[in-house]
């Protein structure tokens, strides 16, 4: 399109020379005649430019409109050309016979692909490419104008695709030399493939029809049996095939089980012959007299011509009287062989599901082969063993006695075996397997011993539940020892206070002086108080015992609730000593119990300063990780290494004998801790302090920090 513009303006470019050449030629002659004046010439030219112009615009104009007129025309054909290639299943390429070279068209007729020959070739199979190459060298060298050659795809993945491809000259040079071949190829896969099927259906009625192992029937178009074959003879036992073929007999519905054949090429069907029915007047098929009821197999093909039309027809059959009545009987022995081993199944399936239940394998020891077979299913092992892998996997204490009666079998002793014994497995539990077996010997027909059969039980249960009871009663023991030394420290730490609080009352009854009795008095309180918090320690750590303390979950605010535990914990704290609360949050809110946990904080922070004297205690909490942690620190006198794996126990001195609080203080802190989930350390060095912390797993559910944290 640019090279007809191109031309175009130098066409009109000629054109505007062409017009002022005759201007400027009657200028000069004018001049030359002196019929103008030499100094009006330039008007001249200028006017001849001017009317030249004017006709460059209104050509050009004229061109872009037939340009335009031209492109909507070639629009509107290229796209009847795509509908009429899309609807044809056409494609679309030239040959170029100057380069060789084949180009794929599109639909516009845009090229859109270039192959040489040799790459070209690869779609299409060689001898049809061959041929093809063939037809195009004709109509180049001009001896013929079109070619139409059908040829084969050479697809890679193995769809093959049919094409006919028609051949004509698309141009010439000015010499009248063809330079490009145009090619339209049709996809005729479908037709094609239709084709061959009809050619091969046709061969195989041709071979089936002229076979004698089947029976062979050949109907015309109005249904009337015009050929029949020996075989079909045979079968229907027809003495004149003649006089059989000249009655005319016709394709029956009732052969065809109502099918209409009209609108079926193809049927296959087995039909149940009742020759009674068959020779009655109203009956289409006439057959000759045998008696009874016979089955037969057919198969119908219709044979159509170009155009659908029916041709006729081809029955091909047999009689499977004898097959329908031996898998008659076939089937009910099926069924009754069916019904047998449906149960012996549910037999062994009950076994199975015995032995599954119980945890019982079988077990066959061979003593000929030295061969150990375990199964939880009858007739299918599941594991096999050798004798030295059933020693090896008994624990080392019963290998000498699997050894043994390995060796009694290898004997073929005719002594029932039993034995439990403990193995190297463990369960998923952790636990040790013991295993019990308990077998017997197996007889052959001659009554030698030919393998020994019997059970495997998993005894880990009974075992470990012996174990437990061991355990549980050594425990209960225990716990009977520990009562009772419980109740003498508890008697004697009663006793301790009442006797204090029994001395200093006898004392107002003795002479005295009256300056001493405030002394009494104060002596009095504090042993009551003692005796009380003993008390109320005492009961609460015997219904932590009894699970009788109830454990809440609810939600609130750790940050506003720890500064007054840890004052409460030290309301009786010396002067002397400075305290510390360490609150880096502005808000915690957490699900727990605010009560028990405020009773475990008051309990550390009265402990820190009932063992410091000077220095300082520090009480402090940080949350992570799904985890509150609190430290309650002290530099109080500490704890010494021996005493100190003891600390946590009930009513635990130090090496001073002297009581830690009540004795239950640190106990019911641990007790609590345990209760809710957690888990509770204790760090001391003689002379230089201790340290308590508490691990709680709780969920927070707001969390914000202070800005600064204020000590």
């Amino acid at each position: 399109m640019n090279l007809r513009r191109h031309q175009i303006n130098l066409r009109l470019a000629t054109l505007v020379i062409l017009t002022l050449l005759p201007g400027i030629a009657m200028a000069k002659g004018f001049l030359d005649n002196a019929l103008f004046d030499a100094e009006h010439i330039h008007v001249y030219i200028v006017a001849g430019l001017f009317i030249s112009t004017f006709v460059l615009l209104f050509y050009n104009f004229l061109y872009i409109f037939r340009e335009h007129d031209i492109n909507n025309l070639q629009k509107s054909q290229n796209a009847r050309l795509a509908l009429v290639l899309q609807a044809g299943r056409l494609n679309l390429w030239v040959y170029d016979t100057d380069t060789r070279h084949y180009k794929i068209l599109s639909e516009t007729g845009v090229l859109t692909e270039e192959y040489n020959p040799v790459d070209f070739a690869r779609f299409y199979d060689r001898d049809d490419f061959e041929v093809m190459r063939a037809a195009i060298f004709d109509i180049s060298e001009n001896r013929r104008l079109s070619s139409t050659v059908h040829v084969k795809s050479n697809a890679d993945n193995g769809d093959v695709r049919y094409y006919s491809i028609h051949l004509s000259i698309d141009h010439r040079n000015e010499r009248g030399h063809v330079t490009r071949i145009l090619g339209v190829q049709h996809d005729i896969t479908a037709e094609q493939e239709k084709k061959e099927r009809a050619n091969e259906l046709l061969m195989r009625y041709h071979t089936v029809f002229n076979s004698a192992l089947i029976d062979m029937m050949y109907y015309d178009k109005d249904g009337i049996l015009t050929e029949i074959n020996e075989t079909a003879y045979k079968t229907f036992k027809v003495t004149d095939p003649q006089k059989y073929l000249e009655q005319k007999p016709r394709l029956g519905k009732e052969l065809l089980k109502n099918i209409q054949q009209e609108n079926k090429d193809y049927i296959h069907t087995t039909t149940i012959i009742d020759f009674s029915q068959y020779n009655s007047e109203e009956s289409s098929l006439r057959l000759p007299n045998q008696g009874g009821v016979f089955y037969y197999e057919s198969v119908v093909n219709a044979i159509r011509d170009k155009d659908g039309n029916l041709e006729g027809i081809y029955v091909a059959g047999r009689n499977v009287t004898e097959m329908v009545e031996s898998f008659h009987q076939r089937q009910q022995g099926a069924i009754l062989l069916k019904k047998a081993t449906q149960h012996i199944k549910e037999y062994i399936d009950n076994i199975n599901y015995a032995l599954q239940v119980s945890k019982v394998q079988l077990v066959n020891y061979y003593p000929r082969s030295f061969t150990m077979e375990l199964s939880d299913i009858i007739g299918k092992p599941k594991i096999r063993l050798s004798q030295l892998r059933c020693i090896r996997l008994a624990a080392p204490r019963y290998r000498r006695a699997v050894s043994s009666v390995l060796n009694r079998m290898d004997h073929l002793t005719r002594n029932v075996i039993d034995l439990t014994i403990g193995t190297e497995i463990h369960d998923s539990k952790g636990r040790q397997i013991y295993l019990m077996f308990n077998m017997i010997p197996i007889f052959d027909k001659s009554g030698e011993i030919s393998h020994y059969f019997g059970m495997c039980r998993n005894m880990t249960d009974m075992v470990e539940t012996e174990r437990q009871l061991q355990l549980e009663t050594q425990k209960a023991q225990e716990a009977e020892l520990l009562k009772e030394s419980f109740l003498t420290n508890m008697s004697y730490e009663i006793r301790t206070p009442l006797a204090s609080i029994l001395g200093y009352a006898a004392l107002f009854e003795t002479e005295h002086d009256e300056a001493d009795e405030p002394v009494f008095v104060d002596e009095i309180k504090k042993n009551t108080n003692d005796l009380l918090q003993l008390i109320n320690d005492i009961l609460f750590i015997s219904r932590l015992d009894a699970d009788m303390v109830e454990f809440k979950n609810d939600s609130f605010d750790f940050a506003e609730y720890f500064d007054a535990y840890c004052q409460m914990g030290w309301s009786s704290i010396n002067p002397e000593v400075k305290t510390s609360i360490e609150n880096p949050y502005e808000h915690l809110v957490i699900n727990g119990d605010a009560e028990q946990l405020g009773k475990v904080i008051q309990k550390l922070c009265m402990l820190s300063s009932y063992f410091t004297e000077k220095g300082y205690v520090r009480a402090k909490y940080e949350y992570r990780r799904e985890e509150l942690v609190i430290s309650v620190e002290d530099t109080g006198g500490g704890i010494s290494p021996e005493t100190l794996p003891k600390a946590m126990g009930r009513f635990a001195r130090d090496e001073n004998e002297k009581l830690c609080g009540t004795g239950l203080d640190l106990p019911i802190v641990e007790e609590i801790i345990k209760k809710m989930g957690g888990s509770v350390e204790l760090q001391s060095e003689k002379g230089k302090g201790s340290t308590v912390w508490v691990f709680l797993p709780c969920e927070a559910t707001q969390i914000e920090k202070k800005s600064e944290i204020m000590i």
